[in-house]
């Protein structure tokens, strides 16, 4: 009987198999030593034999991390009437929690009217149950409004840590793992990569220091793209749409899923059957989304409980605006009031082009010209015109080159268009751009000096424009933390220059120009903190300093959008095929007049 023989080990998994990325060779002799402090934090565990043995420690810390920066204040507090996002959250538990099913996105609409799609209000539902039984008083229906006892805050608070913890964390675990096998990636290099993705600071902030649940979202984005690049297009399809159906501004990976998948669908050779496929299990993956919600308004008629359509609450529009009578009492129109007002009401056209001061193009031009003299209905087109214009070149990209390793970029790309053109954009809106740059770091390369640059600025970047919220809500403090401490982990300015002037810039992967835009942009952003701490605006002028940051803001991310389609086209192909074939022209042209 033959002994037994153990596995090998493959090569990237050894502890001796490190890139220079993250360790640089000692002069004179055969160590090395990390290139950045993260890596030096994370060396004892490269020789770990597994990386489960490490993965529990990194959980723990980062969610230490989480947990402390939920100490602070959160949007809203001790600002009535309406407080904030906090008070919107609770708001939800409670009309889900007391009222009937049908009445959900009809009730009291000025005070925090749901407006989120379908998996947002089940899952609101869920929490507001559990916390219910915890303290009745939290969630009672009217009288709990603006209620900020503290047992509650930290009830709110491990809501979105568990949400975190059950959704976000294991999709980023698993796709960091699939991007760094899928190139050869050592697993120590991945745990460096895993803990950047999960120490991002502008997550952090907004969902644990601001409060919101978009890891939520963002979890079961990272989970499509893990899917995808497993090549299991039909459980990406499921898991995006849970995306959509948690909150609408999914979509602004829509465009290069679907191009993606359009892609898949024609080449090498058009196959018709995955093509229905995919289509089946998208409608089925919506119509059980909102099957709870449109079963139970058929059921709510049943039982006579009477929907809130008031004057206040008027019928929605779609529904209004049919060019023919329906039938109030056939068993059809529950469910299809329900559905137009549940789309009306995640869709708000009617709110404005852009929402406090944002860093995209309209709220820029507005600066110098206001846009507000120009009809609604006319923004709304223009805008769509452009958003569609700038995502456009992605979205062909990826159909023509469906290959699975340019969906990040696709997908960081028609984010950043939608973002910079798109109607009715949110400072928060920037957390889904930054995604799919981010978990770039795990990919071949990707701490890299190159991507590490360009990855860490554009975060930076995008934590900065956030300032002026996170100012409103007191968390200056967690906001200084959290940014400096990121930039320290990996190097980057202003706690570090190493990666543009030390041995890591003599690599030549970074050009003169692309280091002088980063460090002018860190230098700027310095400025507009000594500036606006120390200097008061003028009085006729009271929003100069955020003004300040929409139009710094607006350039640099219009830079990151053209970095990333840049990248997109470069790693496509297509420029070798061009070159390629002028290439030729130019070789067969030589001969004839030869």
């Amino acid at each position: 009987m033959a002994s037994h023989k153990p596995r090998r080990r493959r090569k990237e998994d050894t502890p001796d198999a490190m890139s220079r990325d993250v360790a640089r060779s000692n002069l004179g002799t055969s160590s090395a030593s990390p290139q950045f402090p993260l890596a030096s934090f994370l060396w004892p565990a490269k020789k770990s034999v597994s990386q489960w043995a490490t993965l529990p420690l990194i959980l723990m810390v980062v969610g230490l991390f989480r947990w402390a920066t939920g100490f602070w204040g959160y949007s809203g507090f001790n600002v009535p009437p309406m407080h904030g996002d906090f008070e919107a959250q609770r708001h939800w538990m409670e009309i889900t929690t007391h009222l009937p099913i049908s009445q959900w996105y009809f009730y009291d609409l000025p005070y925090w009217g749901l407006d989120y799609p379908p998996l947002t209000a089940y899952h609101s539902w869920l929490l507001g149950r559990i916390g219910s039984i915890i303290d009745s008083r939290w969630f009672a229906l009217d009288v709990s409004r603006g209620f900020e006892d503290q047992l509650l805050k930290v009830y709110m608070r491990a809501t979105v840590l568990v949400s975190e913890y059950f959704v976000y964390i294991p999709a980023a675990i698993i796709l960091n793992r699939k991007l760094g096998r899928m190139r050869g990636v050592s697993t120590w290099e991945s745990l460096v990569a895993l803990v950047a993705i999960l120490m991002q600071p502008a997550t952090i902030l907004i969902d644990h220091a601001h409060f919101q649940y978009n890891t939520v979202m963002l979890g079961f984005t990272l989970a499509t793209i893990s899917s995808m690049l497993a090549g299991r297009a039909l459980w990406g399809c499921v898991f995006f749409v849970a995306a959509l159906c948690y909150k609408q501004m999914a979509l602004y990976y829509a465009p290069a899923i679907f191009a993606y998948l359009i892609g898949i669908c024609i080449a090498p050779k058009p196959n018709f059957g995955r093509f229905l496929a995919i289509a089946f299990v998208t409608i089925l993956s919506f119509a059980i989304s909102f099957a709870p919600l449109l079963l139970g308004s058929i059921f709510d008629r049943y039982r006579k409980i009477p929907t809130s359509t008031t004057k206040e609450t008027p019928f929605p529009p779609l529904i209004t605006s049919l060019p023919f009578a329906i039938n109030e009492e056939a068993w059809y129109f529950p469910p299809l009031l329900q559905l137009t007002q549940s789309i009306y009401r995640i869709f708000p056209f009617a709110r404005g082009l852009f929402e406090d001061k944002v860093a995209n193009m309209w709220c820029a031009i507005h600066t110098f010209h206001k846009l507000h003299h120009y009809p609604l209905g006319q923004m709304q087109r223009i805008s769509t015109v452009i958003t569609l214009v700038s995502i456009w070149p992605s979205t062909m990209i990826i159909s023509l080159f469906p290959y699975r390793e340019l969906l990040p970029w696709a997908m960081a790309s028609t984010a950043w268009g939608f973002f910079l053109c798109s109607f009715q954009v949110h400072e928060k809106s920037v957390l889904l751009p930054l995604l799919p740059m981010t978990i770039l770091l795990g990919s071949e390369r990707g701490l890299g000096t190159e991507m590490r640059a360009w990855i860490g600025w554009a975060n930076m970047l995008g934590a900065w424009t956030l300032f002026p919220l996170l100012k409103r809500d007191e968390l200056r403090m967690p906001y200084g933390v959290l940014t400096l401490l990121w930039a320290y982990l990996l190097g980057l300015p202003p706690t570090s220059l190493s990666l543009y002037f030390g041995r890591q810039s003599k690599n030549g992967e970074l050009k003169v120009l692309t280091k002088m835009l980063h460090l002018a942009f860190y230098a700027v952003m310095i400025a507009w903190h000594i500036g606006e701490a120390f200097v008061p605006p003028p009085e006729d002028k009271a929003d100069l300093w955020v003004v300040l940051n929409v139009l710094i803001g607006f350039a640099g991310f219009g830079v990151c959008f053209l970095w990333c389609s840049w990248q997109l086209i470069l790693r496509s192909g297509l420029m070798e095929d061009y070159f390629g074939v002028r290439m030729r022209i130019e070789a067969a042209d030589r001969k004839k007049k030869q």
